[in-house]
């Protein structure tokens, strides 16, 4: 254990002296309430907003990045072909994705958590599109629950998580299908090719689950994806 680890076990360790079993348990009983509250603010205001695309990514991309623009761009002629768009609502990729709904006069949806660092919530949201969460599992709901499709740009580990947790929920139908595409093949070719090569492989996916996402390069191939996605079954973003 290094000197920082050995700090944070010890505040740890003060934090759970200072409290009985008992006002532990109580306190886990009042957080239900906090979470049914940010449950229901969510349904509330994500209701009402229609047929949305969200468009994930890293939030510390800076806006002449060559993946900020083409964020923009994506967000802007999805919400021309009739879709609003979510966000987390933070800056990089999400605030190019609100930016491009915005500029397009279309629905542009912010879903932010609160965090000690790097998230804030970006100009570019409708005023009464925004909605704050301290429970990343009640943000996620609301993604799955209010998307009829992901693009997903370059970003971390919170991109991935968001990523895979749609694929698995798709693979499992535990939601139904919906498209997700990954943006830019030269970020995202080489984690596909380990999946391929590695999880294929030992058989520990089928191949059919390959299918459930698309790599692309363009926002044109992105749109196209997803409204063709939904020509199959003859819906349009007004459904």
């Amino acid at each position: 254990m290094n000197a920082i680890e050995y700090k944070e076990a010890e505040k740890i360790r003060e934090a759970l002296a200072e409290k009985g079993w008992s006002e532990i348990k109580s306190n886990d009983s009042w957080q239900i309430f906090k979470i049914m509250s940010e449950f229901v603010e969510g349904f509330e205001k994500l209701s009402v907003i229609g047929p949305c695309v969200t468009i994930f990514g890293s939030a510390r991309t800076e806006s002449d990045n060559f993946y900020y623009k083409l964020a923009e761009e994506t967000a802007e002629k999805l919400t021309a072909h009739g879709y609003g768009i979510i966000t987390g609502g933070g800056p990089g990729i999400m605030e190019a994705g609100n930016k491009g709904a915005k500029k397009a006069g279309g629905k542009s949806v912010g879903l932010n958590i609160n965090l000690p660092f790097e998230q804030s919530s970006n100009p570019y949201i409708d005023h009464d599109k925004l909605v704050s969460f301290h429970y990343f599992f009640v943000r996620k709901v609301m993604f799955m629950k209010y998307s009829q499709g992901f693009v997903v740009l370059p970003g971390g580990f919170g991109t991935l998580d968001e990523m895979f947790e749609a694929i698995t929920l798709i693979q499992t139908q535990k939601i139904a299908k919906f498209p997700i595409v990954l943006v830019g093949k030269s970020y995202w070719d080489g984690l596909v090719d380990w999946i391929r090569a590695r999880m294929l492989e030992e058989k520990n996916i089928s191949e059919n689950d390959m299918n459930l996402f698309k790599v692309v390069d363009s926002a044109d191939e992105a749109v196209k994806h997803i409204d063709d996605f939904y020509k199959k079954y003859s819906l349009k973003p007004n459904f």
